[in-house]
């Protein structure tokens, strides 16, 4: 593999794999052997399903605004602010007026997102 494989772009909508996780909930998915990235991308007022994995979860807000639902709580979220999901806790998020895009980082790599598709292929 080139080493300019491993480079990529946030902005470049045409990199990485192509997930339709909820209506209006889009992402783009960057596989490694240990970590796997996926930025998120959430409609004005969209949301994801609520659901669980077993894999940690880091996640950051790179634009907008949004409501991180976690744990039962609902926690506001401005641009810059980061979270950890442990696994097997239920989670979600409901952006903002303007929209969301989030930078996901999930270890082990969720094996359900090593392709193309539909859906958060959630354990609950």
């Amino acid at each position: 593999m080139s080493q300019a494989e491993e480079f990529h772009n946030v902005h470049d909508e045409s990199q990485g794999l192509a997930r339709e996780l909820a209506p209006g909930v889009t992402t783009r998915i960057f596989p490694g052997e240990q970590a796997m990235l996926s930025v998120v991308t959430i409609a004005p007022h969209g949301a994801g399903t609520l659901h669980s994995h077993p894999e940690e979860q880091w996640g950051m807000l790179l634009e907008g605004s949004a409501v991180r639902i976690q744990g039962g709580e609902e926690i506001a979220v401005g641009k810059g602010d980061f979270w950890r999901t442990p696994g097997g806790i239920e989670h979600t998020m409901r952006a903002g007026p303007e929209g969301c895009k989030v930078l996901d980082i999930f270890a082990p790599p969720r094996e359900a997102y090593r392709k193309a598709g539909q859906g958060f292929a959630s354990a609950t």
